[in-house]
Order: structure tokens, then C-alpha cells, then sequence
């Protein structure tokens, strides 16, 4: 096929996919067939620090972001041939889509990022989205949970003192959030295919202390926390016409507790050039193969 009429050939498979996001018709989660990117295809990335990759050389972007030329939005790039805007940030949550992010570098004002919505045109093609760690405060809750004393009451019961589910709550304030985010991609971006990811597998069952100080039942708590958020996504991803890409699941054994040349996260203290409860460049080059794949029906 000439490369005219692949370009043509494209271009229909996205008419038909924006059709069935405008319909209310769920792309979901299952596999939604094999797609090439085109040689004009325009790619933009949206997102918090999963997708970014802080501290992952090398830096590209507001120093602030911690925005890596190997973060998944990178690499997923160059594996497509398709043409980049890359806006994650460090930080974002659902409101930076629309208002602009103040940044700050070690309590140091850094001025400010656009709204990441700025980047999206009318004719682009694909959009990945990660985004519901800062809306739910994971992250900061994570660092909460460290203990050193085996004997300590576990940092699960502060989350839910007097029967109240605090985490709960904080997923379930997201998910409007996560629909409003998703719903705005699409008037922006009608042609687009819309990818949203997950987040991946940090701890594995029971936890490793004191290699990584959460006691056993605070590891399933924090790991629970993010596989909860992450049935949100998928789930507002069916309902708002996206595709969801799992990447706890093919995480398996790549978790912080492993080797250094095994796992893709890192833990508090990293092993590798990444930031601590984040990915580092294994894990988002894994990230943007599993992507990849799907794209490509693999």
C-alpha cells in the first residue's frame, strides 16, 4: 500500500473510532485491533509523574516536571514514528488539565505549566493519559505508611479511623474528575485514539520489609489503594469512550522489592537514576512496549 493510501487507510480506522466514542459506544478494555501509525501521525501525552519519569536522564521540558526523554510517551514515539507534544508533569492531577500548574523545585517557585489541555488540536490522532495519583494523594500516603518498628500499629488503621474509608473517599471524589478529563479530550480531539493507562504494580503481596519499611499488611494496603483507583480508570476509560491499558498485571515480578535489574519501580531509597515510588527507565520503556502492543494489536 502506497503511503497516500495507508495515510487514507488511517485516517478511517480514526473516523471510525471517534464515531463510537461520540455514539457512547465503550472501546474499553479488550483488544480494538491492530493500528500503524501514519507518517504525519500526531501523538500528545498527557500526565503526572508516572508518565514523565522524573529524575530518568534526560531531563526535556520545565526542569520542574521532571519530564525524561525516556519517559513512555518517548519511547512509545519512537517505536510509532509518530510526531510528540509530551506536556506530563510532575504533580499534575485532573484540574491541570484545564487550569495551569504551579511548579516549585525543592519548595523553590519555578513558575508555572500551561494547562495540559493547550496541547491538543482538532486533527490529532492519539493521546495517552495517566492521571489520578495527585487526585488521590497515593503518593504522599506512601510515604506516610514507612515504618521501621515491626511491632507498630499498622498506618492502614490512621486511614480509617472510625469506620471511615478515607482512601475510599478520595477515589471516589475522583472519578467525576476522571470522566470531565476524558469527555475534554474528546471535544478537543475528536479524531484521536485515546489510550489511558493505569499505574503499576509497586509492592508485591505482603510487602518485603524492612527492605521496603511498610509492615506486610500496610504493602497489601497501598498496593490495594492503587489497584482500587486503578478499577476507576478502567472503568471511566469503558464509559467515556478510551481504552484502558493495564500495567499492574504485566508488572508481576518487576515490583520495588526485586533486583535492581529486575523491578520497574523504584522504592523509597531508588537504586537506579529515578525517583523514589516511581518508575524508572526499565519500567517506563516496559510501559511503552505494553502500549505499543496494544496499539498494534499484538
Amino acid at each position: 500500500m502506497n503511503s497516500s493510501r495507508n495515510k487514507a487507510f488511517c485516517r478511517t480506522v480514526r473516523t471510525a473510532l471517534c464515531a463510537l466514542a461520540l455514539t457512547g459506544t465503550a472501546i474499553g478494555t479488550g483488544a480494538s485491533g491492530a493500528w500503524a501509525a501514519a507518517d504525519d501521525t500526531t501523538y500528545v501525552a498527557l500526565g503526572d509523574s508516572m508518565a514523565s519519569g522524573p529524575l530518568i536522564p534526560g531531563i526535556t521540558g520545565p526542569l520542574a516536571c521532571g519530564r525524561s526523554t525516556h519517559n513512555y510517551p518517548h519511547e512509545l514515539a519512537a517505536s510509532l514514528g509518530a510526531s510528540l507534544t509530551d506536556v506530563t508533569c510532575s504533580g499534575a492531577a485532573s484540574k491541570h488539565m484545564t487550569e495551569k500548574q504551579s511548579l516549585s523545585l525543592l519548595d523553590v517557585p519555578m513558575g508555572s505549566a500551561p494547562p495540559q489541555f493547550d496541547a491538543l488540536r482538532a486533527d490529532t490522532d492519539l493521546v495517552t493519559l495517566t492521571i489520578g495519583g495527585n487526585d488521590t494523594g497515593l503518593v504522599g500516603i506512601a510515604q506516610d505508611c514507612t515504618n521501621l518498628d515491626p511491632s507498630a500499629t499498622p498506618c492502614k488503621d490512621k486511614y480509617n479511623e472510625g469506620g471511615v474509608d478515607q482512601v475510599g473517599q478520595r477515589i471516589a471524589e475522583f472519578v467525576p474528575r476522571m470522566a470531565a478529563v476524558l469527555d475534554g479530550i474528546h471535544q478537543r480531539s475528536p479524531q484521536a485514539r485515546v489510550v489511558v493507562t493505569g499505574y503499576g504494580l509497586y509492592i508485591r503481596p505482603g510487602g518485603c520489609w524492612p527492605l521496603q519499611p511498610v509492615l506486610p499488611v500496610d504493602a497489601d494496603f497501598l498496593q490495594g489503594s492503587v489497584d482500587r483507583m486503578n478499577t476507576v480508570i478502567a472503568e471511566q476509560s469503558a464509559a467515556h469512550g478510551a481504552e484502558y491499558i493495564d500495567l499492574a498485571t504485566p508488572s508481576k515480578g518487576h515490583d520495588s522489592c526485586q533486583a535492581p535489574s529486575e523491578k520497574w519501580v523504584e522504592g523509597y531509597v531508588p537504586t537506579a537514576a529515578a525517583a523514589p515510588l516511581h518508575p524508572n527507565r526499565q519500567g517506563e520503556s516496559n510501559y511503552a512496549r505494553i502500549i505499543g502492543a496494544h496499539l498494534q494489536g499484538s
